[in-house]
């Protein structure tokens, strides 16, 4: 008995929207996959490819798009940033995964606080984390792993929650067009702060704004 396959194969137009992707979150990712997005190697980035639950939906979605024409491309353009963003995730998880924890002294607890300060300060042009570890004067390393143990969470996605955070308490207010919230919390492209904000909270920023609840 033959067994088919179906294979769902994404390709970018360029570079640009994956950079846009990854850039708050790069510091957490393996560094051969980084320089490939920064255009720095031309050598394939190679991992096993695990396919989560999380993937399957969307996956799903794409084979079974009910759309046609614009709505098609559209809803297609949108399950393919998911399916991005949920394995820049997977590669984030993995990475960090070895990371062991570390002694902290108060006084980095205070740095590490400091950072967190000046990341919300510049949320809508964040520092890189070597900029980060360099303003409050501690070690890179022992900022990333310092901060995931005082906060539970990688430097940038804290910066994300915080983002979300912020744009949720926008839109309920009902005084902003959702363009304009994007802008507010750093994002350019108002489409993929859509698509994280969704990621996030389950609903769109259009359907946050007409007032649908969102269940934390």
């Amino acid at each position: 008995m033959s067994e088919h396959f179906l294979k769902v194969d994404i390709h970018l137009t360029s570079s640009e929207l994956l950079n846009n992707f990854a850039r708050c979150i790069n510091q957490e990712l393996p560094p051969d996959l980084i320089k490939l997005i920064e255009g720095k190697t031309r050598q394939n980035y190679i991992e096993d490819n695990l396919l989560t639950p999380a993937m399957i939906l969307p996956l799903q979605q794409i084979i079974n798009c009910p759309f046609q024409g614009m709505t098609k491309q559209i809803y297609l353009e949108a399950k393919c940033l998911e399916l991005i963003a949920l394995k820049l995730e997977q590669l984030t998880k993995t990475k960090n995964a070895s990371i062991k924890s570390i002694t902290l002294k108060p006084k980095d607890i205070e740095k590490i606080h400091h950072a967190r300060d000046i990341l919300i300060f510049q949320q809508e042009n964040p520092p890189s984390l070597l900029d980060l570890a360099l303003k409050v004067g501690i070690n890179d390393n022992k900022l990333k792993i310092g901060f995931r143990q005082v906060f539970g969470t990688t430097v940038f996605g804290y910066l994300h929650n915080h983002r979300m955070e912020i744009a949720r308490q926008l839109l309920q207010d009902g005084k902003m067009h959702v363009a304009t919230v994007a802008n507010a919390v750093g994002y350019a492209n108002p489409s993929h702060f859509a698509a994280a904000f969704k990621r996030k909270f389950g609903v769109s920023p259009s359907e946050c704004k007409a007032g649908k609840k969102i269940f934390e």
